[in-house]
């Protein structure tokens, strides 16, 4: 009896100075269980050792842009010169798990090609840190809510047929930074595409996140991702990390200083009767999430990240979602 051969599978690598964890990228994805892959690292005109680091790994493909483009044309280009029936795109901050490949091989013939496949990041992400590890649990827990119906798959592991992928037209290369797998895959669903996560697919993120980049990085994408939900019509949708709890859990912060305010305003105490129902029924809501926070780490950073979460994380999602607002007002998409 013949056993069919594994299909070959691209590892695709968009690359922008990424040379501070490109090497541990590389190594994890070398160091694959699955035999038959190849890595193409797409390098968008990088100005630090990225290139050096590249050439110490004589079986990577490198492809370098000619001028500076961005992830997008980056993974389309890794695309059109990658050789495998199976496209699997991540990050050159992301480590895959060494059963990464063969996971995805398995999803694919599982589900057929028609499906597109989503990872995730491991609960607990490559660098220790409080922030980094609230990040990791915090999107582990927001991509994995609806795995027969996700209604987006990330970049950072995303599998597909190679030919599907082509036909789609690739990800969006004049388009707002950020959420371009999530307008790809909006696109592919309108086409007929089944999206499916696979929770076992993990890649290991490297986010050395401090709590001024944690909350940059909140506002930056509550802006990107307002912008594109207005335009999409779907802003209260329950969409991974842009999720229905995160988008309660901001509400309620504005109304409960709202109230605060008032109360100190008026002198009037009644103004903070509300405050504890809306208090509790925010945690009820966001269980989940802070089992998840129990999960990853014990109850210790579970206090800690809930308290994080649900009294400093809510005002940069806001005056993100609220610059996104007056972005979209004015310019839309653009």
């Amino acid at each position: 009896m013949t056993l069919p051969m594994a299909p070959l599978i691209s590892i695709i690598i968009p690359n922008h100075n990424g040379g501070a964890t490109l090497g541990n990228c590389l190594h994890a994805a070398f160091a694959s269980r699955y035999a038959n892959f190849e890595v193409l690292v797409v390098d968008d005109c990088s100005a630090d050792n990225s290139l050096d680091i590249i050439r110490d790994f004589p079986r990577c493909k490198l492809h370098r842009l000619q001028c500076h483009a961005g992830a997008a044309v980056a993974r389309n280009t890794g695309a059109r010169h990658s050789a495998g029936e199976i496209l699997f795109f991540t990050d050159a901050d992301c480590l895959l798990e060494p059963d990464a490949l063969e996971r995805a091989a398995a999803a694919i013939a599982l589900h057929g090609p028609e499906a597109v496949i989503g990872g995730t990041y491991t609960l607990r992400p490559h660098d220790p840190g409080f922030f980094s590890l609230f990040q990791s649990a915090f999107i582990h827990y927001s991509e994995t809510k609806h795995l027969k119906n996700p209604d987006y798959i990330a970049s950072h592991a995303l599998v597909i047929s190679a030919v599907n992928f082509r036909k789609s037209g690739g990800f969006p290369e004049k388009f707002m930074p950020i959420i371009e797998d999530v307008e790809l895959s909006h696109r592919l669903r309108k086409n007929g595409y089944r999206l499916v996560m696979e929770p076992a697919i993990l890649v290991r993120h490297i986010f050395n996140f401090t709590f001024v980049s944690s909350l940059r990085n909140a506002f930056r994408k509550s802006c990107y991702w307002t912008r594109y939900s207005l335009q999409n019509r779907d802003l209260l949708a329950d969409s991974g990390t842009a999720s229905r709890e995160l988008k309660t859990n901001v509400v309620a912060w504005f109304v409960v200083f709202s109230l605060f305010v008032i109360g100190h305003i008026f002198q009037e105490v009644a103004w903070l009767m509300p405050v504890p129902i809306l208090c509790a029924g925010n945690i009820i809501l966001n269980r989940a999430l802070l089992a998840t926070f129990l999960r990853a780490a014990g109850p210790g950073f579970m206090l800690a990240a809930a308290l994080y979460y649900l009294l400093v994380y809510p005002p940069a999602v806001g005056a993100g979602a609220a610059v996104g607002i007056v972005l979209y007002l004015k310019k839309g998409l653009r």
